[in-house]
């Protein structure tokens, strides 16, 4: 086993939790780089990392496995649409947009068709694509992606956007002018200086793979970063971190919107009272008799309100009421039986409370009903990471890599 100030050191230049990826994946990591640097143990490349920022840069990018696709939680997209379209019409500036990380170009991709499928001129917005790893860079460049990387239900969106070049599919240069990509590493002091605010932030599924104090850091960096009046898109597991940071939900389902806490208003002063000298006497009310008593009447009971629907469910979930929603869901199942879809939202909500183990009983039960459910898989190889079981993990990795790659 390699030695911990390997996860260390990726904890301090990115953030990294080992646990949550595995200490394993570290190993193999910090392995793949002593036999590529042709050098003889661990101390050597210990010693190489203090001097080489280059290295150290390589190991990230051996340890970054990018897990994306397009329009992956196709509801953000559409939020996007929705609450940017009054700027298409009323002459504002460019519309600014940051996808981070932007892995190899998936979502910011995404961000761009869905724009022109709604009518935005390509003049009329520009988005950022930012990411730590090079490798993933370079690959979003290229614009040419396999199978894996379309696993919508609708996949229109290929048809009219991509060209196909054997057995991958290349993006259009119309799309791919729509992005532009840097390289940047959020948690450094730097980040982004000097640039303009962000109307739209994509950062989805990152925040997860943070401590809490890593967290906290990563959320003031998005806020800086965010225009006043800024949309930022979060990923389901991350409504409860970016809700305790000074966010408030936009109230649109499933899409985990967030803007800026508006802050609260100054309590004002209760007036004070006239003075007793010059307050007005009170005028007694008449006493009158006590009316004879009427017959009883029965009175029904009202009938109970419905149980929540489970898009009540995503939008208490969404707006960070974890309490309240815990409590509907279970309402919910208790009215409607349990489903695939209510064990799911069940299972997010103990995972934004940090309730690990609530979490992951939840998970199993949506795969016992749908084995092939892409989510449960995917959030809980990430507690059994967290919890250590890296082999039940790698287990559940593999399977959702072999069910993804059936994707036509």
């Amino acid at each position: 086993m390699i030695q911990p100030r390997f996860a260390d050191l990726l904890d301090r230049v990115m953030g990294l939790d080992a646990a949550l990826i595995g200490v394993s994946a570290v190993d193999r990591a910090v392995a793949a780089r002593i036999r590529a640097c042709d050098l003889p143990d661990e101390e050597a490349y210990w010693a190489l990392l203090q001097q080489a920022p280059g290295e150290v840069q390589a190991l990230i990018e051996t340890v970054v496995i990018p897990e994306t696709w397009f329009f992956r939680d196709s509801a953000a997209f559409d939020a996007m649409v929705k609450l940017c379209a009054p700027r298409l019409a009323d002459g504002s500036p460019p519309l600014r947009i940051l996808s981070l990380p932007s892995s190899t170009g998936e979502e910011p991709y995404s961000i761009a068709m869905a724009l022109l499928e709604a009518g935005w001129p390509a003049g009329r917005f520009h988005i950022d694509g930012v990411d730590i790893s090079n490798r993933a860079l370079t690959l979003a460049r290229r614009g040419i992606y396999g199978r894996n990387a379309f696993r919508s239900p609708d996949l229109g969106f290929r048809d009219r956007h991509f060209e196909p070049v054997e057995r991958e599919w290349r993006l259009k240069d119309a799309v791919r002018g729509c992005v532009h990509f840097a390289q940047g590493n959020m948690l450094d002091p730097g980040f982004l200086a000097g640039a303009a605010p962000y109307d739209v932030i994509f950062c989805r599924n990152l925040l997860i793979y943070f401590d809490a104090a890593t967290q906290g850091r990563a959320v003031a960096v998005l806020r800086r970063l965010l225009a006043p009046k800024g949309l930022l898109l979060a990923g389901h597991s991350e409504s409860g971190v970016v809700s305790a940071h000074g966010f408030a939900s936009a109230q649109i389902s499933m899409a985990f919107a967030f803007r800026r806490a508006e802050a609260p208003e100054p309590a004002k002063a209760a007036p004070k009272p006239a003075p007793a000298a010059l307050a007005k006497p009170l005028k007694r009310a008449p006493v009158s008799r006590p009316a004879a008593p009427r017959p009883a009447v029965k009175i029904s009971q009202p009938a109970p309100p419905p149980a929540p629907g489970l898009e009540s469910l995503w939008t208490l979930l969404d707006s960070g009421r974890l309490e309240e929603a815990e409590r509907a869901c279970q309402t919910h199942i208790r009215t409607h039986g349990a489903s695939a879809d209510a064990l799911m939202i069940q299972g997010l909500i103990a995972d934004a409370r940090g309730d690990a183990a609530g979490a992951a009983a939840a998970y199993r039960k949506v795969l016992y009903l749908d084995p092939d459910h892409g989510e449960a898989i995917g959030h809980l190889a990430l507690l059994l990471r967290k919890q250590g079981d890296h082999a039940r993990a790698d287990l559940l990795t593999r399977r959702l890599t072999r069910q993804t790659g059936k994707v036509s």
